[in-house]
């Protein structure tokens, strides 16, 4: 039995030390992404790629990185898919040497990849999902950038219960992990406020079935609805409900993920009575230097892309990666990376603070209507 568990902690110290000592000399950084660029996802996936690719082609371009050295996004289609996230993931790491995984789309997606990353050990950075499961649980090789679902929902009830005295919520969501993560937070929630949820609908993921949901809320006749979809679902449920006089003054209230840019597109700009949350500041706001930043670099890469707040996001993430690249002594390992993206100061983005806390670096919620063809902040603390 002693020799059994010498034999264990001899592999499991072997693996470790393979972990931490692998170094990486190569002149090209090769991050591995998933994510969705066709489907009814695909407008989040291109704003996702084209913000992070353009601070990696900015730091290519500027030789920002000691030796010299170049990051490259490898990226590849999922459709929003988990089975195909997960054979993607395995493709990436048979084909490249990756120093990382890098700004996946979606809570299913990512969930489905956890078993790979446990055996291996491979780094994800910045996952483009507010999942707890993400958060709370003791995954040394995982590190978000975005605030969690959990905020987000949490400061739009806030705001509304406090400041609307709006108690009648209900929730739309997505019949998935996504949808769940979104369903609980808002339960916690109203709970913490003494209130019930109303009523709930939900759709099949990739699909368009809004019916059964409309007539499931509409019955409750809710304030407010919380919306845990995908932008062009979310869109369909509010123009088929603004059809119907029982939904006509309710206040529909969409989280991050939900991608709001593709949405005000998708309604057509008619925007009354809808709610917005955000990880990051209005991507229009350049008295914040960064984000002039973001404005002049997607102009020079993505000329033809669309601001928004996905794609200042994903700049953002993509900076912090080069930043914490820079600030690693001698040579690069993944594990160095690790340390020295936990430690980043907390002023590198000039106007945006981050903090590693909760595994994740930013810890702010913003909320913003649309008028006047803008999103504007709602202030409320």
């Amino acid at each position: 039995m002693l020799k059994f568990i010498l034999g264990m902690i001899i592999v499991l110290m072997f693996t470790y030390w393979k972990f931490e000592e692998k170094v990486f000399n190569n002149k090209e950084i090769i991050l591995g992404t998933s994510l969705p660029k066709s489907g009814i996802m695909n407008g989040l996936g291109k704003s996702v790629y084209a913000g992070a690719n353009a601070y990696f082609n900015y730091s290519n371009e500027l030789n920002l990185l000691p030796k010299n050295r170049q990051i490259k996004l490898v990226s590849m289609d999922d459709k929003y898919e988990p089975d195909l996230t997960r054979d993607n993931v395995k493709k990436l790491i048979k084909n490249y040497n990756l120093f990382s995984l890098f700004g996946f789309v979606g809570t299913p997606t990512v969930k489905n990849i956890l078993p790979i990353l446990d055996k291996i050990d491979l780094p994800l950075i910045a996952p483009f999902t507010g999942a707890s499961f993400l958060r709370n649980a003791n995954k040394e090789n995982i590190i978000n950038f975005r605030s969690s679902y959990q905020e987000e929902i949490d400061k739009i009830v806030g705001y509304l219960h406090n400041k609307k005295n709006i108690k009648k919520f209900a929730v739309f969501y997505q019949n998935d992990t996504y949808g769940e993560e979104g369903y609980i937070s808002l339960i916690k929630s109203l709970k913490k406020r003494g209130l019930e949820l109303q009523s709930e609908g939900m759709y099949k993921r990739n699909t368009f079935s809004i019916s059964h949901a409309l007539n499931e809320i509409k019955s409750k006749r809710p304030e407010a609805i919380i919306l845990v979809g995908a932008y062009k679902t979310n869109a369909l449920f509010i123009k088929k409900a603004k059809e119907d006089v029982k939904y006509k003054n309710v206040i529909f209230c969409n989280i991050s993920f939900g991608d709001a840019n593709q949405m005000i597109k998708e309604l057509n700009y008619n925007t009354d009575n809808l709610l917005f949350s955000q990880v990051v500041p209005s991507y229009k706001n350049d008295n914040i230097n960064t984000i002039k930043e973001y404005q002049d670099l997607m102009k020079k890469y993505y000329p033809n892309e669309p601001l928004g707040f996905v794609s200042l996001e994903a700049f953002l993430a993509a900076k912090s990666i080069v930043m914490a690249i820079k600030n690693v002594s001698g040579e690069l390992t993944r594990s160095k990376f690790l340390e020295e993206y936990k430690s980043l100061p907390t002023d590198i983005f000039e106007g945006i603070n981050i903090k590693y806390k909760n595994n994740q670096l930013l810890n702010n919620v913003y909320l913003f209507k649309y008028e006047n063809s803008n999103f504007v902040k709602i202030n409320y603390e």
